[in-house]
């Protein structure tokens, strides 16, 4: 991913606001926009904003789930299969549609 060639002022920004929307929704790249020579926003199509944010939830998982097994708290495989067949019984006979 190169930078460099996606950074815009912000007057182009405001006079091409819809050119600038058709290029980052078409190359999935994010584009910087300066506001007095510095980086002061990013515009990025809603698509790969949205990639992002579940990449992110899922590390944020993932980092969690590494923090309490190196603390001795996780649990095996086999257990939690267990816990959420319980779970979801429960919320069958709760009146839950099924799943």
């Amino acid at each position: 991913m190169r930078y460099a060639t996606s950074i815009e002022p912000i007057t182009v920004l405001k006079t091409k606001s819809a050119e600038l929307v058709r290029r980052t929704r078409r190359s999935g790249e994010p584009i910087i926009i300066t506001q007095n020579g510095r980086a002061a926003a990013v515009l990025q199509d809603v698509e790969t904003f949205e990639r992002q944010r579940r990449a992110l939830l899922l590390l944020r998982f993932l980092a969690e789930g590494q923090r309490q097994l190196n603390q001795r708290r996780g649990i095996d495989g086999a257990r939690a299969i267990r816990r959420l067949r319980r779970r979801i019984e429960g919320l069958r006979g709760a009146g839950a549609p099924p799943a």
